[in-house]
């Protein structure tokens, strides 16, 4: 059976080097940020991840084709697109089928990169419980993802926009380990503390390899949440970012904003109101979590 994916020329190299590989999505490209800025955080991003040991492999799907790695002709098209599908595991296989170019979000990131046989993964923040999930019922399927898939992802937190409370309790019925670095509290995206204690929490990167590899000798199925805080000269104070998310948020209702343009709305939103420093925050703690995640696969390769 052929391979349902193609990979790059230098995540094939890196595979049969037995390199370590950091996989990264490519929603950050399609619906995270404004031209040019997202052209430019990704390749920045994949730099990153090679100055710290690693080979990134960011992951799209064009024309129906499952990329593992994308050349850099290639993000840029995606960057200036604007009819690109955002892909979780529900439509994946659609956009497939359909010959569609679609961007993953970190469920379809996670998909990919099993299939591709890498198990790290650094993004920004993942979705989760949306506030007033109680009466729309908006849950990311990011969070069932983890349950079953062995992929381990870094990242600071979930999106801050989120009902974070509500998204620790769904991960703790699915049975997903959340693990901070460097501190006992949760960090809340573009902020380094989320006030709520984090359910386990280690020194350094090292302990989190040993951790994986305790799961895989146990035979424990899923991934693993490895919170990493923003760095403290780039966050936010959450106390401000507080009050910006409760004006994005009551301005989306307001423009009767729903389902998968809720995320991407409220970001850009949020980038207004903080007069663009959201997406330095942003970008900062996507870079942070992309040299931490490529740290974590050199330690699970060596």
């Amino acid at each position: 059976m052929t391979a349902p994916f193609t990979f790059s020329p230098e995540v094939q190299a890196a595979k049969a080097n037995g390199q370590p590989i950091v996989a990264l999505e490519s929603t950050i490209i399609t619906h995270g940020m404004p031209y040019p800025a997202n052209r430019e955080t990704a390749l920045n991003v994949e730099a990153t991840v090679r100055e710290h040991g690693a080979v990134p492999a960011t992951i799209a799907i064009i024309d129906g084709e499952l990329r593992i790695g994308l050349d850099n002709d290639t993000v840029d098209e995606l960057a200036q697109q604007t009819d690109v599908m955002k892909l979780s595991r529900a439509d994946f296989a659609f956009a497939v089928a359909q010959g569609k170019h679609g961007s993953t979000t970190v469920a379809a990131t996670m998909i990919a990169a099993h299939l591709a046989g890498i198990d790290v993964f650094a993004t920004g923040g993942i979705g989760g419980v949306h506030q007033g999930a109680e009466q729309s019922f908006d849950i990311s399927a990011d969070l069932h993802e983890f349950a079953h898939t062995p992929v381990h992802v870094v990242c600071a937190g979930a999106k801050a926009i989120l009902d974070i409370p509500k998204t620790l309790e769904v991960l703790e019925t699915l049975g997903v380990p959340v693990v901070t670095v460097g501190q006992e509290n949760l960090p809340a995206f573009w902020s380094q503390d989320s006030g709520i204690a984090s359910p386990l929490s280690v020194k350094g990167i090292n302990e989190v390899a040993k951790f994986i590899a305790a799961r895989q000798q146990l035979n424990m199925k899923g991934g693993v949440l490895i919170g990493n805080p923003v760095p403290a000269d780039a966050e936010i104070p959450k106390p401000h970012m507080d009050t910006i998310i409760a004006q994005a948020i009551a301005d989306s209702e307001a423009e009767g904003v729903q389902g998968k343009a809720v995320t991407p709305w409220l970001l850009g939103r949020i980038v207004e109101l903080t007069d663009g420093a959201s997406l330095e925050t942003n970008k900062a703690l996507i870079y942070n979590n992309a040299a931490v995640a490529a740290q974590l696969a050199v330690a699970l390769h060596s």
